[in-house]
């Protein structure tokens, strides 16, 4: 029961940190080449704003969780559903690592800018920080798919394929030989 409870909060806070990539990427930066330089920063500033603190908690967190949750499925002797969550971790920690050594050195000088203070250039930081955005937000969403293929490969260790929660002794489906209930 500990194993499943940690896999559910993993999967949920990979989701949550996977959705505010995805939604950033899908509803705003795909577009972002296209916004007028006020409109840039007016909109680059309000997302900085909003997003720092929450993902600076949100992020680390999820990690912890999975990291929480490869301990247990270690122990537990898990390992098809281990590997997989390690790899979905592995993931999850390149989009950190994206984040700390691209995208929040970028947002931390577009935090500077005013339309004054606009370099020329400021269209190539823009494109490097779609580029890694847009990396990060698909390794989250590998890193999500791979925490759910983790909790789904695990079979209940009480549980034999013909031994299924609600399955009747005497029900033929749900016996492995079918010829020993005729």
């Amino acid at each position: 029961m500990k194993i499943r409870a940690a896999q559910a909060t993993t999967i949920v806070l990979f989701a949550l940190v996977m959705g505010v990539f995805w939604g950033t990427w899908f509803s705003l930066s795909r577009t972002m080449s296209q916004l007028s330089p006020d409109t840039f920063l007016a909109v680059g500033h309000q997302m900085i704003n909003n997003l720092g603190g929450p993902m600076a908690i949100l992020l680390p967190l999820s990690l912890l969780s999975g990291l929480v949750t490869l301990v247990l499925l270690r122990q537990g002797r898990h390992r098809v559903a281990f590997w997989w969550l390690l790899a979905g971790f592995l993931l999850m920690v390149a989009a950190l690592v994206i984040t700390l050594a691209v995208e929040v050195p970028i947002d931390n000088q577009i935090q500077t800018w005013t339309a004054t203070t606009l370099p020329s250039d400021w269209r190539s930081t823009q494109t490097r920080w779609e580029l890694f955005h847009t990396v990060r937000t698909f390794a989250s969403i590998a890193a999500l798919v791979a925490a759910t293929i983790s909790a789904t490969v695990m079979a209940r260790p009480d549980q034999s394929p013909g031994n299924q929660v609600g399955a009747r002794r005497d029900d033929p489906l749900s016996s492995p030989d079918r010829s020993a209930t005729r």
